[in-house]
């Protein structure tokens, strides 16, 4: 029972701590950003909103919230040495980074390079200096880089269970520049979860004095632990971005985060191996670094190897997306399928679907060709006043006049609102 109520009063001091760091309200602030950037590019290319940033929001700091949670209560058997010096050298070397590439922003890369400075500076005497040079890298030295590659390990393998089930919700419709200069169809998968942690470490002052812990930690030794133990709070953030013009949103969703999990597990075992053998702490260090990459890399030579998925062809019109709340939402149409038919009428561009919808003011009936290549049909009543006729965002065709611009690459580029569409001329892409 004295454990117990030793890890609550620990736990409402973390709390406090946590809710007084600004690193949690930059991350939320950074994912705002990124959400309100997506809503501005919907309304710029198909002048309606398919995604309300405030609810986006709102849904990844909970689904955050729920993994912080989980890891918090996997923490309690982990025994990481992590300190207030340790979350300022990740959250220092993540931004640093994403001042480069917004996409570096990811705690695989500053970890990984944290653990590369350090070895360099073990071949060094700085730490036997008595300036402030001396003292960062004592402080550097000081890291516990295989209990924070298995920290990333553990953020990456719930970022799979986050992207499988989340990604494909947050997909964004686009259009993009392809080869040639053709404009396609595209999909922009991100997401963005803040995740606020507390962690249970061994106490260096200010612990639980007598009251000791009833179980072995898996990573510190059992004599870190007899000064007691005490818990920090920080914020975490997890999130991936990825583009598709060749697969459905949750095909890609379910392809990254197999990738994901996969990296999870290798960096997990890695990091747990360098616990034991202290001399593969620079392997796991670069492993991060480069396996990250290589995810990447793979996904967009698969993508260039395929061809174009959200294209017209001879079967008819492919939609790309579906405006909630709108009819076509209602008769169950849904993105990557094709409208053969319009009330009878066949239909191979946009013009001749809008003169087959205007051939019956009062009632619609469709053929749609599904994913599985099966016709099926769907009608429904048109009621007067409806905002849309259908409600499809259609694949570009020859006459598409904008397309998206290159996201921000630097977190400068994020925060200065960089313009995120090129317009040719000004028209509706919807219908």
């Amino acid at each position: 029972m004295d454990v117990l109520l030793e890890m609550l009063r620990q736990a409402g001091s973390a709390a406090v701590q946590l809710l007084l760091s600004p690193f949690y309200y930059i991350s939320v602030i950074l994912i705002m950003l990124q959400y309100m950037r997506q809503t501005r590019l919907e309304r710029k290319l198909f002048h309606v909103r398919l995604h309300a940033w405030p609810g986006q929001l709102g849904r990844t700091m909970l689904a955050g919230l729920i993994v912080g949670v989980l890891l918090s209560c996997i923490g309690l058997f982990l025994g990481i040495t992590i300190t207030g010096e340790a979350v300022l050298w990740m959250w220092g070397a993540a931004v640093v980074l994403a001042v480069i590439r917004i996409r570096f922003l990811c705690f695989a890369y500053s970890v990984g390079l944290l653990g590369i400075l350090q070895w360099a500076v073990g071949w060094t005497a700085m730490a036997e200096r008595s300036d402030w040079m001396g003292r960062a890298a004592a402080s550097l030295d000081g890291l516990d880089i295989p209990g924070l590659l298995l920290l990333v390990a553990l953020m990456h393998l719930a970022e799979a269970l986050l992207v499988r089930k989340q990604g494909a919700k947050f997909a964004s419709p686009l259009f993009l520049e392809g080869k040639r200069g053709k404009i396609v169809g595209a999909y922009a998968l991100q997401g963005y979860w803040p995740v606020p942690m507390l962690m249970l470490v061994p106490a260096v002052s200010g612990g639980s004095g007598d009251i000791l812990l009833p179980w072995q930690t898996l990573l510190a030794d059992t004599s870190m632990w007899s000064g007691g133990f005490t818990m920090i709070g920080f914020p975490m953030m997890i999130g991936f971005s990825e583009l598709t013009r060749t697969l459905l949103p949750e095909a890609k969703a379910r392809s990254t985060s197999q990738g994901l999990l996969v990296y999870g597990l290798i960096l997990a075992a890695a990091a747990l191996v360098s616990v034991y053998w202290s001399p593969l702490t620079l392997a796991a260090a670069i492993c991060a670094l480069l396996l990250h990459e290589a995810l990447i890399i793979a996904g967009r030579v698969r993508e260039a190897a395929n061809s174009p998925f959200y294209v017209h062809d001879e079967q008819g019109l492919r939609v790309l997306a579906v405006i909630p709340g709108t009819p076509a939402h209602t008769l169950g149409i849904e993105a990557g399928e094709v409208l053969q038919k319009v009330n009878g009428v066949r239909v191979r561009t946009k013009s001749e679907l809008y003169a087959a919808l205007h051939i019956n003011s009062a009632f619609c009936k469709l053929e749609v060709l599904n994913h599985e290549g099966q016709i099926k049909f769907v009608q429904r009543a048109r009621y007067a006043g409806e905002h849309h006729q259908l409600g499809v965002v259609l694949a570009p065709d020859d006459k598409a006049d904008q397309f998206a611009a290159p996201g921000p690459a630097s977190l400068f580029e994020l925060i200065s609102h960089r313009r995120a569409a090129r317009q040719r001329e000004s028209s509706s892409t919807s219908l």
